[in-house]
């Protein structure tokens, strides 16, 4: 896959979980995260797509950082890299490390994967 594959696909991914976003009732606000908030790990630094905050008593998780992987199973975007799934990793022992039971960082496919992962 060219570079303009790898450009598309998050503009895609982030085109289609957006919308679900703009219109569930129990979303108090949520954000894009720049290029500028990033975690530093060992391999490099990670960047989380998303910080969502919920209303409280909706859902059993307020906060909520996101990382948007697709899953469109015709264009096989699923892959994830060795180094990537290590930041991840990485993401997920410092979330775990910060965790408050009300923050929660979780690789999300699409917006009923991130429903699921709030209501656990």
């Amino acid at each position: 896959m060219g570079r303009l594959g790898l450009v598309f696909v998050p503009a895609l991914l982030f085109a289609l979980f957006q919308p679900f976003l703009d219109t569930n009732r129990d979303v108090a606000v949520y954000v894009k995260l720049p290029d500028g908030f990033y975690i530093s790990t060992p391999v490099r630094k990670y960047n989380p797509d998303w910080a969502i905050a919920f209303y409280e008593g909706t859902v059993k998780h307020i906060y909520f950082v996101a990382e948007t992987k697709g899953t469109l199973d015709s264009m096989k975007l699923n892959h994830i890299t060795p180094v990537e799934q290590a930041k991840i990793d990485c993401a997920r022992a410092h979330f775990k490390a910060l965790n408050d039971e009300n923050v929660v960082y979780d690789v999300v496919s699409d917006y009923q994967t991130l429903l699921n992962a709030v209501m656990k």
